[in-house]
């Protein structure tokens, strides 16, 4: 494996994972958006490959994604957009292992993986994909220097947790709540205690489900998080310029405000240094 690229990202105090759905509502105005992400504080950007059965998605997302595919989002066109994103931050694709399974001639991951590496892609989210089944996609994104995340749910049992640890690289996806993806007003209360598992952990752990502002972000870096995840409110925003018919220049403009948002709180959530 080469260094982590994603793992980097983590290394300047807490990092924004960033997620869209490409796309969404369409493949130009994803690579606007995503840009805009960016130039507010994003510094990995988690880039949703659509799948018509998304089982960890609430309706926020599921929507999203039904956009996306009804704009003609397809892996090629996926691959597509990310060879044509004009960012410097690590690129993770989230998606569904059936898609990255019956990609190309031969079924299973390598192709798929391969021709993500290609691309631009530096690492993999699959919520799909069960830590015991999981070899051939780990080993594939071995092969090719990519990082296999895992998410680690509240009901993870201490078993899997440790076998997600074995293979989990760039950071721990911590869910911070039962349940689907959504924004949510508050942050879980089962936060602290789902970090307190991960403590041990030799790589950044990063919290997702739910966050919407600067405010939770802080709360979550204060519990011990090394960067938080957002993408509903994110999506919420886009959904609302598709709905008003808004220009994707004013929607970027929002995005760009929420990440910087989210991004300072995150900042908020160190501990003060210490006085000589």
């Amino acid at each position: 494996m080469t260094r982590s690229e994603i793992r980097a990202a983590f290394e300047d105090g807490p990092a924004l994972v960033s997620y869209v759905a490409a796309g969404d509502p369409s493949a130009d105005a994803t690579k606007e958006y995503v840009e805009a992400l960016v130039d507010g504080g994003t510094d990995v950007v988690e880039l949703g490959l659509p799948f018509s059965e998304p089982v960890a998605e609430g309706t926020t997302i599921q929507n999203a994604i039904k956009r996306a595919l009804e704009a003609g989002m397809t892996p090629e066109a996926y691959l597509d957009l990310v060879r044509e994103l004009d960012v410097d931050v690590p690129v993770v694709c989230m998606t569904y292992y059936n898609l990255i399974y019956q990609y190309g001639e031969e079924a299973g991951p390598e192709e798929f993986v391969a021709a993500a590496a290609d691309a631009g892609i530096s690492g993999f989210v699959v919520p799909d994909l069960p830590v015991n089944e999981s070899e051939p996609m780990y080993e594939a994104c071995r092969e090719h220097g990519l990082d296999l995340i895992f998410i680690v749910a509240p009901t993870t049992t201490p078993e899997r947790l440790e076998s997600m640890l074995d293979r989990t690289t760039g950071f721990v996806y911590v869910q911070g709540r039962l349940g689907t993806t959504g924004a949510r007003d508050e942050v879980s209360e089962n936060t602290p205690e789902a970090l307190e598992r991960l403590q041990d952990a030799d790589v950044p752990k990063a919290v997702g489900f739910g966050i919407s502002s600067g405010e939770q972000a802080r709360e979550v870096v204060a519990s011990g998080a090394d960067g938080v995840i957002v993408g509903s409110a994110y999506v919420d925003i886009i959904a609302d310029g598709v709905e008003n018919d808004l220009p994707t220049e004013e929607v970027a403009d929002r995005l760009e405000a929420l990440a910087a948002e989210l991004k300072a709180g995150a900042r908020k959530g160190l501990p003060e240094p210490e006085r000589k």
